[in-house]
């Protein structure tokens, strides 16, 4: 099967305050953990990434996918489209805080290049990885990499995803904590 990634210009950067069924997302790599009272999954899709988190009867689910993506729009907290760089905080009941820092950084060529390397050097060794076939316009396919910082209170996800028709990265920072 082709795992080719949409355009940069698509994207959507979403939460939730409910799970999306994984159905909805064509899954490349998965990961479930469990920590100081929280589990979560974390997938790697062919947009981009799908983290749900749950504790103490909350849940929360961020996506970033393609804005054209038909998700739907019960419960769901925030939505920006990917452009620039923005961060977010949500309060939730019970004292659970979620923070997001997340940026579309175009690049040059060379830049970018070098940016692939290095996250494939990363991949190879720690975190979660998937490789995307090339769309045919460029000869280096698409990446996404994902680093995962537990600690019994919070989790820390960082996901870097690369789109070289557009030499583009796309970084987010996601923070997940217990009161």
């Amino acid at each position: 099967m082709l795992s080719v990634r949409p355009k940069v210009a698509e994207l959507a950067f979403q939460l939730y305050g409910r799970s999306l069924h994984p159905e909805l997302f064509e899954i490349y790599k998965s990961q479930r953990l469990e920590r100081g009272g929280y589990e979560a999954r974390i997938d790697i899709t062919s947009a981009g990434h799908l983290i749900t988190w749950r504790y103490k009867g909350i849940t929360l689910t961020e996506v970033a996918a393609s804005a054209q993506h038909p998700l739907p729009q019960k419960r769901r907290l925030m939505r920006y489209r990917l452009r620039g760089e923005r961060s977010d905080r949500v309060q939730c009941r019970g004292g659970v805080v979620y923070q997001v820092k997340f940026q579309l950084e175009p690049v040059r060529p060379e830049v970018f290049y070098t940016c692939q390397q290095e996250l494939v050097h990363h991949g190879e060794r720690e975190g979660m990885f998937h490789s995307f076939d090339a769309s045919g316009r460029m000869a280096l396919g698409a990446l996404s990499y994902i680093h995962v910082e537990t600690r019994n209170r919070s989790l820390r996800v960082q996901a870097f995803h690369t789109f070289p028709d557009d030499n583009a990265i796309v970084k987010s920072e996601s923070l997940f904590e217990l009161p």
